[in-house]
């Protein structure tokens, strides 16, 4: 897990580095630390968030290890899974 905001000091530092990131297939997801939300990079919902509150990961598993849980967004499909296996 990549936290957004340390992968460099300024914004453009940020964005090179997670570029670099999503070509060597390090970084696949963006999570949301508050409400432990994960999704796709190109995620609507996920862009809205600030870079202090974002974190990446490499799969699906490493998201759900951590705690997260799939968008309802962008996810909607897994997020439904989610959703009945929470509830039992």
């Amino acid at each position: 897990m990549y936290r957004h905001t340390e992968l460099g000091i300024t914004v453009y530092a940020r964005a090179r580095r997670l570029y670099t990131l999503i070509n060597s297939n390090e970084v696949s997801l963006a999570g949301y630390t508050k409400n432990k939300v994960y999704g796709t990079l190109s995620c609507a919902s996920g862009k809205l968030m600030k870079a202090e509150n974002r974190v990446f990961f490499q799969n699906e598993q490493e998201a759900l290890k951590a705690g997260y849980r799939p968008c309802g967004n962008c996810m909607s499909e897994k997020y439904r899974q989610w959703k009945i296996s929470s509830d039992k």
